[in-house]
């Protein structure tokens, strides 16, 4: 098995520069080899094998970095290539992309003969860089190899490095039982369960929305925030506090989003959720977009799936045409309601909270699944 674990970094003044050269070399490969290959592809109709050593003679600052990281480029451009051309896919991806400035700075290099470690709890050991300050907050198992480590720089100037280990173990599925719970999403409390109970009612981002607001306005009116305007100083400075805004609230909501999946995880061993598009649902024709984004319930339910596999419980996923909302967890008749029916009230005389009784449903439904799987 393979469990990444990120750690924050805090490198010396030299080490930022080092990983400011990589991620800019790593960048200028992956772009100097699909530009390449589209030319190639056009004038012969074939395809072209490249690699980050033939570029080398003519942009030599590309020996200064990892080699490792070009190479990892070159497998990152080689996997989108791929993807794009393969037909089998059910979703296909776009035609890569040339890589922007703007985008995510990272690269990743492989551990080979020991280039990447942990020392004495306090430092990350990285090729041609070596220690880097680091904030071990866990400790990996005596057995866990390293495979290879992602170092990335926020928006905010803070750095992380993900380091992936590898480990055997062998996961035992617990019995199938009816500790069972089921979830049904609610964009006013992340989720309300099949017991009656709600997940969360925190907004983060509307909680930090005043102060957000006011800092992007004072940015707003500094010299750089036109178009084609050269960014000063000041804007600059003012640009890290607004992203320092943003990084804030997004980790507030993924702390409580891993609480809430590990609550969850250790208390049931089946959980039954709906397969629904969270995109879709974020649409403006909602109207409830950034209640939507702000619960970030997607993610929720990519947590709460590894996590219930690694301890060999059972995630079920119910089909998100199933009429959850609309049968009756009584009787089972089916009523159409619409989004303005707070309160499900069925000619049987069964009265229940709407979301309440979708939960029901899809445990009950996700139980039916289990049954037959």
């Amino acid at each position: 098995m393979n469990k990444a674990i990120k750690y924050r970094v805090y490198p010396t003044t030299e080490q930022e520069i080092f990983f400011a050269k990589t991620f800019g070399c790593c960048r200028k490969v992956y772009n100097l080899m699909l530009a390449d290959k589209i030319a190639y592809f056009k004038a012969t109709g074939e395809s072209l094998q490249t690699t980050p050593a033939q570029y080398k003679k003519d942009y030599p600052f590309l020996k200064e970095v990892d080699s490792l990281a070009l190479a990892n480029a070159q497998l990152n451009l080689q996997a989108a290539y791929k993807n794009f051309f393969d037909k089998k896919r059910k979703v296909r991806n776009g035609f890569p992309k040339f890589k922007s400035r703007k985008a995510r700075n990272s690269y990743t290099t492989n551990n080979q003969k020991g280039t990447v470690s942990i020392i004495n709890d306090k430092y990350v050991k990285l090729p041609k860089i070596g220690k880097v300050k680091a904030i071990i907050h866990r400790t990996p198992d005596a057995d866990w190899k390293i495979k290879s480590a992602t170092v990335s720089r926020e928006r905010d100037g803070s750095y992380y490095i993900s380091i992936l280990f590898e480990f055997d173990k062998v996961i035992i599925k617990v019995a199938k039982s009816d500790n069972a719970i089921g979830l049904d999403y609610k964009s006013d409390g992340l989720y309300m369960d099949s017991n009656g109970n709600i997940g969360s009612n925190h907004k983060y981002y509307r909680q930090s929305h005043k102060k957000l607001a006011k800092a992007q306005s004072r940015l707003s009116r500094m010299k750089g925030s036109k178009k084609n305007e050269v960014k000063s100083n000041n804007y600059l400075k003012q640009l890290q506090k607004v992203n320092k805004i943003h990084r804030h609230i997004s980790n507030q909501r993924l702390d409580n989003l891993h609480k809430k999946s590990a609550e969850i995880a250790n208390q049931y061993d089946v959980v039954c959720v709906e397969s629904l598009n969270m995109r879709a649902m974020s649409n403006k024709g909602f109207g409830n977009g950034k209640a939507t984004l702000d619960n970030g319930y997607g993610m929720f339910l990519s947590m709460l799936e590894y996590k219930l596999n690694d301890r060999g419980k059972y995630f079920i996923k119910v089909d998100k045409w199933y009429p959850s909302s609309q049968l009756c967890s009584c009787c089972g008749k089916k009523k159409k309601i619409t989004l303005v029916d707070r309160i499900y009230k069925c000619d049987c005389g069964f009265t229940i909270d709407r979301d309440l009784n979708a939960a029901i449903n899809i445990k009950n439904e996700g139980l039916r699944l289990l049954e037959v799987a």
